[in-house]
């Protein structure tokens, strides 16, 4: 499971940056490499939503003491 772990807080990361970015520059990096509203485009916001959610469970892990 380490490696769920591992690619769902990169892909959390990835996310927030993105965020960041539009935040501070105004400029959609996703959809600037994968169009606006592509196939892709929609799979990296699924993925890193799904991740999101996923990363909700390490306060659980953690109050637990099973990172």
């Amino acid at each position: 499971m380490k490696w769920i772990d591992y690619t769902a807080l990169t892909l959390t990361i990835i996310g927030a940056i993105v965020w960041g970015v539009i935040g501070l520059f105004q400029f959609n990096l996703v959809s600037a490499l994968f169009g606006e509203s592509s196939f892709f485009s929609r799979l990296i916001y699924d993925l890193v939503g799904l991740s999101g959610l996923y990363m909700l469970t390490m306060y659980g892990r953690i109050r637990q003491g099973r990172e």
